[in-house]
């Protein structure tokens, strides 16, 4: 008994309650907005999407059904020329349910960041963060853009370690202070020189759009995002503490059907609907390869400002991408949209992506791209 008294002693002294729920709950999970503080994210003009005349008359072959049994698939969709050509659910799911997005939700920072710009609320990306985060005006940080915070190349210092209770990438999901642990990081490498992924520049540049627009990033998204895009169902972004900030870097939380909007809205190149929510060159710049310097010294082709891109057999294709196997793929060449939710997905692979990613992709292509 002494001894647990200790290490709760230990833990209160120390800062690190976060021990607390990350050894209950032990792992994430895509259902995690039930055991956090939420804000809403309002879908104030619900519309629905339109389903093709062929909805779900084509289906993928049994070994693909297989799979996706192996990596424990809740929602597959796939949308072509804007309208629902396939959707399917397993275990429970329907087209109303709420699925955690962990990392998709950088993608949507991403995105409330070309809003921003194209409302003038932010000048541009190569201003600097000190602009918006009083924490960043001191030494090495006053050199870090909001470039360099989506490109993931900050320099910060930061462990991603995901199953690490001891790691600042656990106390982020599990802790009640963002800002504070995230202001505070200190410069480790030249910023701009490196792509290093890291969550705490997403949660960073939430920050920025607080600052820029005095919203919240939810209320900003209601505004200027989920009500545009007609979203029919109101989303939850999960916070640090009651009344306390996103964690903007992994929680947004939607069903299938309204994740797909931000896929279509990328596909026309920040057009949805006639109205231009973000502007084109901004997506161009998002969705293409960086090129900046890997750690090991390649180059980096596999990610742009927040989004993830992949060169299959000839064809671009651009993604957003979560821990579990949370993914909105976008195919301009063929003018698809595939959105996948699950609780599991292929171990990576060397040129830095996902082993299932090809497998969405490659089959997708070949059941949809000549359809109508």
């Amino acid at each position: 008994m002494s001894i647990l008294i200790l290490a709760n002693v230990v833990l209160l002294v120390t800062g690190n309650t976060h021990w607390y729920p990350a050894l209950y709950y032990n792992f994430a999970d895509i259902d995690d907005y039930k055991i956090f503080e939420n804000r809403i994210v309002k879908a104030t003009n619900p519309k629905q999407l339109s389903n093709s005349t062929d909805y779900n008359t084509k289906q993928y072959n049994s070994d693909f059904e297989a799979q996706m049994k192996v990596f424990k698939t809740k929602s597959l969709m796939v949308l072509k020329h804007d309208s629902v050509v396939y959707e399917k659910y397993w275990d429970g799911y329907n087209a109303q349910t709420l699925s955690g997005s962990f990392s998709v939700a950088k993608s949507i920072v991403s995105i409330l960041i070309g809003v921003a710009i194209k409302e003038g609320k932010i000048k541009n990306i190569d201003e600097p963060v000190s602009n918006y985060i009083k924490e960043f005006a001191e030494g090495d940080k006053n050199k870090i853009t909001i470039r360099n915070l989506l490109t993931m190349s900050s320099g910060l210092k930061w462990d991603e370690a995901y199953s690490n209770p001891w790691s600042i990438t656990t106390k982020a999901y599990y802790g009640d202070d963002l800002y504070t642990l995230c202001s505070n990081l200190k410069v480790e490498t030249e910023p701009g020189k490196i792509f290093n992924y890291q969550s705490c520049n997403s949660q960073l540049l939430s920050f920025v759009v607080k600052s820029a627009t005095g919203k919240s990033v939810s209320q900003y998204a209601s505004e200027k995002l989920w009500g545009p895009l007609g979203a029919e169902h109101d989303a939850l972004w999960s916070l640090d503490k009651k009344d306390g900030l996103e964690k903007a870097y992994c929680c947004f939380n939607t069903d299938a059907r309204d994740f797909a909007r931000l896929g279509l809205l990328y596909l026309h190149k920040g057009n949805y609907n006639g109205s231009q929510i973000v502007d084109t060159n901004y997506v161009t710049e998002c969705t293409q390869p960086n090129n900046l310097k890997e750690i090991d010294g390649r180059v980096c082709d596999r990610y742009g400002m927040h989004w993830w891109c992949i060169n299959r057999n000839g064809t671009n294709v651009f993604y957003a991408r979560g821990i579990l196997g949370q993914y909105i793929f976008v195919i301009p060449q063929y003018e698809l949209v595939i959105v996948r939710l699950g609780d599991g997905r292929g171990e990576p692979t060397p040129d830095g992506h996902v082993a299932d990613v090809p497998l969405y992709i490659d089959e997708t292509i070949k059941l949809f791209a000549n359809s109508n």
